[in-house]
């Protein structure tokens, strides 16, 4: 594979276990690990706290100033730059879902039972009809998209009107929305995303996965969404008023007989960043189809999924994680 490479700007981590989220507080690189622990790991420097004495680390999220981390202990933890950590909540099974934003907002599921912790540290409580799989923020008002089976529910916090309910039937997973609030996607137990138009509630089906997309990410423009579970990234487009109906996906650094399963476009241009099942991570350029390596592994290595990525707010360093426990930083040059 003839490509530029940028792997000799990596510098290697072993984290120890498998990253299940990998973020940046402020530029300090940040992963949760599997076995409870968050790894604070600057180059020549790595602290490990142990957010969860007790138990696993399941989902994480990252608002650039706090790293959250749900666990199978029930446990919602926050762990700052300073390495200091604290448990925001403690609830009886585990925590499914979890999702945060910039204003220090933070949701949390566990069974068909969501938190939402507003930026003062109040909380309120929703009961979805089912076991709660995804949660994410809308990217303005106090409002949560919550995905379960049989479709997604829109809840506001802060009102005692009940949720508005999105119907589609099957097993939805994750979900987003898009940065303009007109839309928002689901992943389906069925290898397909799901999709609404929220003016008209008009559906849309996105299919031909031949994996779950388990990972999402919108550009900067938040014209495109980034997904994972093909072969390559497929990159669905949003600019019109219709979003991707009637219009085919990109799809963008295909590579035969292996599965993407981690995208994260960069913070300021289009350039995504994407992470396979053997290891490897390449940056591509939408808008030429240009790519640079970061990442590659032998071929009679074992397989080493890519379970993390992430670009600091300035664009130049990207983290990565996979579930072998291997980790490692990029630094851009500018």
């Amino acid at each position: 594979m003839g490509l530029s490479s940028l792997t000799d700007r990596v510098t290697p981590i072993e984290a120890g276990a498998e990253v299940v989220g990998a973020a940046f507080l402020g530029r300090l690189p940040a992963f949760a690990l599997a076995d409870g622990t968050v790894l604070l790991a600057e180059i020549g420097e790595e602290r490990r706290i142990r957010a969860h004495a007790d138990g696993a680390v399941l989902v994480a999220a990252c608002d650039g100033r706090r790293f959250y981390a749900g666990g199978d202990d029930g446990a919602v933890t926050a762990t700052g730059a300073d390495g200091a950590s604290e448990t925001l909540a403690q609830e009886k099974g585990w925590i499914d879902a979890l999702t945060c934003r910039a204003d220090g907002a933070l949701a949390w599921s566990s069974g068909k039972t969501v938190h939402a912790r507003d930026a003062r540290g109040a909380i309120k409580t929703f009961a979805a009809p089912s076991t709660v799989r995804g949660l994410a923020f809308f990217p303005k008002g106090y409002r949560l998209a919550v995905a379960h089976y049989n479709g997604a529910s829109l809840w506001f916090p802060n009102t005692a009107a009940g949720a508005d309910a999105l119907v589609w039937k099957g097993s939805h997973l994750d979900v987003t929305v898009s940065p303009d609030a007109r839309f928002v996607v689901s992943s389906m137990q069925e290898n397909a995303l799901h999709g609404w138009r929220l003016s008209d509630r008009k559906d849309m089906r996105m299919t031909g996965y031949p994996a779950k997309t388990r990972s999402f990410s919108w550009s900067h423009d938040g014209l495109w969404l980034a997904t994972s579970g093909a072969d390559g990234c497929i990159v669905w487009p949003f600019s019109g008023k219709d979003g991707p109906m009637g219009q085919p996906p990109r799809e963008c650094g295909v590579r035969p007989d292996v599965v993407t399963t981690a995208v994260a476009f960069h913070p300021q241009a289009l350039v995504v960043a994407i992470g396979y099942d053997d290891g490897w991570i390449v940056l591509v350029r939408l808008t030429d189809g240009a790519e640079i390596l970061v990442r590659r592994t032998e071929s009679q290595e074992p397989r080493d999924a890519i379970s993390a990525l992430a670009f600091n707010a300035d664009g130049n360093r990207l983290v990565f994680g996979a579930r072998s426990g291997r980790a490692g930083i990029l630094d851009i040059p500018v």
